[in-house]
């Protein structure tokens, strides 16, 4: 199928603003150059990120370089079995001068946020999020205020197998768009790491080299990107073929074909391509999808993993023909 579409003119300033974004979390980030892409594929997205792995691998430092990399306000929440709900969202307190309740704002009101260990809290701490990652708004005693674009929760979590750690709540997983984990670093970056941050923090050093209206613009370039129908039914397809596994109990939801979409999008922008291309959904299928689905009681017994069947269902759904020129 034949596609003719002018370039948008904004994409080649994506691309190299998005160049100068990756190029200064990897100046704090060594070795790490697919989850710092991912990274930003999320942020064009307009989307979440969940960043899980096992502790002093270097999860918070990539929420942080990506938060200092942008001239933005950005809050950083550290979640601990005591923290309340109130204490992410805001609050309504009594001002005895006015005489009326007055609205403080929490940690959650700024562009980006950063939750640091976000399953040490309870489920009902963690559910506070949900409101506002989903409807980019916060509501507090029946009154509902608006979070300013873009918004973006970071959020570290080590595995559930960790001591103090609660499991996140499903409608929490989903609300993320991409789940990746850091791993080990390579012997050359890790004997790196030692000769940069043996003395001072390569974050201390760090410029923000793009502002929150060049972010903005960048987001609206992304969401011009062509989706074909073929591609759209791809997606669709991916997700069917989850709910149908026998070894799942729970499939990808319609929102997770929509923020695969939403990535696909963003990852054919970076690519310096203004539509999307099976590559992109396949490419991108393992991290958007997997930490949405539950393995059944069988593939548990097997210790299969459900991105060991994303994997498969990849290969086996019939990918369709497209072209575009």
């Amino acid at each position: 199928m034949a596609v003719t579409h002018d370039v948008p003119p904004q994409l080649g300033e994506l691309v190299s603003t998005a160049h100068r974004i990756q190029q200064a979390i990897e100046s704090v980030i060594e070795g790490k150059s697919d989850a710092v892409r991912l990274t930003v594929t999320v942020l064009l997205a307009e989307g979440h990120l969940l960043i899980e792995d096992v502790p002093g691998v270097g999860k918070t430092m990539l929420a942080k370089a990506l938060a200092r990399s942008i001239d933005c306000p950005v809050r950083r929440v550290q979640f601990t079995p005591d923290l309340l709900p109130s204490d992410i969202t805001g609050v309504s307190a009594y001002n005895q001068q006015t005489r009326e309740f007055e609205f403080k704002a929490g940690p959650v009101f700024a562009n980006i946020v950063v939750g640091d260990e976000i399953n040490r809290a309870s489920p009902k701490t963690q559910s506070a999020l949900l409101e506002c990652m989903e409807e980019r708004q916060v509501t507090v005693d029946g009154m509902t205020y608006q979070l300013d674009s873009p918004f973006m929760v970071i959020a570290t979590q080590n595995p559930i197998e960790m001591e103090g750690t609660y499991p996140l709540p499903e409608a929490q997983r989903d609300r993320f768009t991409a789940r990746i984990a850091m791993g080990y670093p390579e012997p050359t970056a890790e004997l790196e790491m030692l000769d940069v941050h043996g003395g001072t923090s390569p974050l201390d050093k760090l410029e923000p080299v793009a502002t929150t209206a060049q972010v903005r613009a960048l987001i609206d370039a992304v969401r011009g990107v062509y989706v074909s129908q073929p591609v759209k039914k791809y997606a669709i397809d991916l997700a069917v073929a989850t709910r149908h596994s026998p070894d799942l109990r729970l499939g990808a939801s319609p929102r997770s074909t929509l923020q695969l979409v939403r990535a696909a999008r963003a990852h054919a922008a970076l690519a310096g391509r203004d539509y999307v291309i099976p590559d992109d959904l396949q490419e991108l299928a393992l991290p958007v999808l997997a930490h949405r689905l539950l393995p059944s009681i069988e593939a548990q017994g097997q210790r299969r993993l459900p991105e060991q069947v994303v994997t498969e269902l990849v290969r086996r759904v019939p990918v369709p023909e497209t072209r575009a020129s």
